[in-house]
């Protein structure tokens, strides 16, 4: 990965730098390095690398809990591994749930669709990065750290947005007490070569993917497949009929074809 990056850091020096020299260069400074683990394959594996490079005193596993919107077991797998890593683990929560955040938004305002679509995402940003933002914030400041460097596990074969998104960049929270970058570790990996580097570290992925998904996170997805939808309803079928009842009662649809989830999964 030597892909030549022309980067402005926070001292207004415009500089070309291979972003691998960068990430080693903020190793060796003592930065923070955030993984972000839904559970998911995709933070499976970006924690199984982030360890073959960072020193365990420098890395921090945050999981956003979903509630009963997550899959079951995903905050678990999470938990786990960074616990066999012996590294610290912490969950963040925020104030509302995704039912109850389209909930609201349709009280408030029901002449609009109420659920999170493709590209208006706040359940991610409302329900994952703003409450793992708060909850890293105060980890870093309780432990000395100025400099955060924040680990998604995307990757650029899953749409051709991931695959415009910049594999190491500086972020706009940056401010005069914490500096923050991204990095995406494994944003050049396939599918297949997510499975089998799990495989060869000795672990398995949720048991949701030997189902059939394609995704994990939310057991009912806005970019779900039908697969994923259909083996959501097997496994949670009380969620089930509450996201079909709450789309009933809005008049929207969740998903992002628009059609309504009672047909999806037919």
């Amino acid at each position: 990965m030597s892909v030549q990056l022309q980067m402005l850091f926070g001292d207004g020096v415009g500089i070309r730098a291979s972003w691998e020299d960068e990430v080693d260069r903020l190793i060796r400074d003592g930065a923070l390095f955030v993984s972000n683990h839904s559970g998911g394959k995709d933070s499976q594996i970006q924690l199984i690398r982030l360890l073959e490079r960072v020193p365990a005193s420098q890395l921090l596993v945050v999981h956003a809990s979903l509630g009963a919107m997550e899959w079951p077991g995903a905050m678990e797998l999470a938990r786990d591994q960074a616990a066999d890593a012996a590294l610290p683990f912490i969950v963040a929560t925020a104030s509302k749930t995704l039912l109850e955040m389209v909930e609201r938004r349709y009280e408030s305002r029901p002449e609009v669709p109420s659920w999170p679509s493709a590209t208006t995402r706040q359940c991610t940003s409302d329900l994952k990065r703003g409450p793992i933002q708060r909850e890293v914030r105060r980890y870093a400041k309780a432990n000395g750290f100025k400099t955060i460097v924040n680990c998604l596990g995307l990757r650029a074969q899953e749409s051709p947005g991931r695959a415009k998104r910049a594999a190491f960049s500086r972020m706009g929270i940056s401010n005069s007490v914490h500096t923050w970058f991204e990095w995406l570790p494994i944003h050049d990996m396939s599918a297949t070569e997510v499975f089998d580097a799990i495989a060869v570290a000795g672990q398995k992925p949720h048991y949701a993917y030997a189902l059939g998904n394609d995704r994990l996170s939310c057991v009912f997805c806005v970019m779900a497949s039908k697969a994923d939808l259909r083996n959501g309803r097997v496994a949670r079928p009380e969620l089930f009929e509450q996201y079909v009842e709450l789309e009933q009662r809005t008049g929207y649809t969740m998903h992002m074809n628009r059609i309504p989830l009672v047909e999806l999964v037919a």
